[in-house]
């Protein structure tokens, strides 16, 4: 195991193969680690290989390092802003009027009303 590199490292490094699953990226001389493809970006990834190829030069941030199996976990997505206007964006709260949700308790009357 390498002491060289150490959990939320930011570090350059090269695709050495791409698999359904993730990419594989060598990260020094004698170090590779995994980009699961969870981790290629914020959102949803059909196929990774859209987003990166044998050869492609990443940086990446470790974010899992398992001595005894000598792996590293790695993450594109790790360092890329949260798009907070699509965290925040809340389709009820924009239209205008009443809503939200009332217990059937509050609106039971209401109905009773509209059904007569």
């Amino acid at each position: 195991m390498s002491d060289e590199f150490q959990i939320g490292d930011i570090v350059e490094g090269v695709i050495t193969g791409v698999q359904p699953y993730g990419a594989f990226v060598s990260i020094g001389e004698e170090v590779q680690g995994l980009i699961h493809i969870s981790e290629v970006k914020n959102g949803f990834v059909r196929d990774i290989s859209d987003h990166v190829k044998e050869g492609d030069k990443v940086t990446v941030k470790i974010i899992e390092v398992d001595e005894s199996e000598n792996k590293y976990a790695l993450s594109i997505r790790a360092l890329e802003p949260e798009n907070q206007a699509d965290r925040n964006t809340n389709p009820i709260s924009e239209k205008e009027g009443e809503h939200g949700f009332n217990t059937l308790k509050d609106k039971l009357k209401e109905w009773i009303k509209q059904s007569e």
